[in-house]
């Protein structure tokens, strides 16, 4: 399995470590970057994902935790929101205090906490902002409440830099079936774009149609680009759609700009889920490894005399 492993890592890195290393920027100060999202007691996914993936890449993370969710690899058993007036009071706090150098959100659950939410980002926030429509995790259990999509698509979308929506959370955005051709992918994306972001990158990473790539298509004013990998076979995927769109975060604090944002981040993806093949945590869809994607000597398990 250990080849299998590095087998599958090789179509994404050349080196350890050159996924989180390269950083445009001079500047010696910290690159904030905040996650807007629900809490995973399993730490695979959500708030947990998100702060593994900023730690990886170099940049300081801070959060607003949303809502905190009772599970594990296997599901969802309980979802406890957290009130929308402390959700906008963490956001307050942070932006007020923080130089926060881009923004992803991810579960947000509710109505209420979405207005909230897009009320503090639209009066303070700067910089580039990634949303993650999260409706429904891994399991199949649904983590955004009916009566929330529409104030998802009226008040936050038309904020964002980028989104970041899976093929079943495009469909429901832009009112269609569920694409099945990567035609059909660039036209959802063209819908979406009519709500008013500056792009919109689909995922296609759950696709019924490809069994060899797995691609992803930004849309955006100016055309489309496919960013595309080898398919990995592995159920190791709980928490990926988190960790893309914060690795996207990430690098756009840095200073990348958006393509270069979202290549390096499908790139890390790639390997963190190549790293978790072999590396199996819980009974259901095992998480991400996000630390396959830094340099060996600095895991507990890797080689320090390298």
């Amino acid at each position: 399995m250990g080849d299998a492993r590095a087998s599958a890592a090789r179509h994404y890195a050349k080196e350890p470590g050159e996924l989180t290393q390269s950083s445009p920027s001079e500047s010696t100060s910290p690159h904030v970057t905040l996650t807007i999202a629900g809490s995973d007691s399993s730490g695979g996914a959500g708030i947990q994902a998100d702060l593994k993936t900023f730690t990886v890449h170099g940049v300081y993370g801070a959060s607003v935790v949303t809502a905190l969710t009772a599970q594990n690899t296997q599901g969802v058993r309980g979802v406890h929101a957290v009130p929308s007036e402390f959700v906008a009071l963490q956001l307050e706090s942070v932006l007020e205090d923080l130089d926060v150098k881009a923004i992803k959100t991810g579960m947000l659950t509710t109505a209420e906490c979405i207005a909230a939410v897009t009320c503090v980002l639209a009066d303070k926030a700067r910089g580039p902002l990634v949303v993650d429509p999260v409706m429904v995790a891994t399991s199949g259990d649904r983590l955004l409440e009916a009566a929330a999509l529409s104030v998802m698509r009226e008040q936050l979308i038309p904020l964002a830099s980028l989104v970041t929506p899976n093929l079943e959370e495009a469909a429901v955005l832009s009112g269609q079936p569920i694409a099945a051709s990567r035609h059909e992918m660039e036209e959802q994306g063209r819908r979406l774009l009519d709500l008013g972001p500056q792009a919109v990158l689909l995922k296609g990473g759950h696709c019924g149609w490809d069994d060899a790539e797995a691609a992803d298509v930004l849309v955006s004013p100016t055309g489309t680009e496919v960013f595309s990998a080898p398919r990995l076979s592995t159920l190791g995927t709980h928490g990926s759609g988190c960790s893309l769109s914060a690795a996207v975060a990430a690098n756009l604090a840095i200073g990348h700009d958006l393509e270069g944002s979202i290549g390096l981040a499908k790139s890390f993806v790639g390997v963190a889920i190549a790293g978790a093949i072999g590396r199996r945590v819980g009974h259901g869809r095992s998480p991400l490894d996000h630390l396959a994607a830094i340099d060996p000597r600095l895991r507990p398990d890797g080689d320090r005399n390298r």
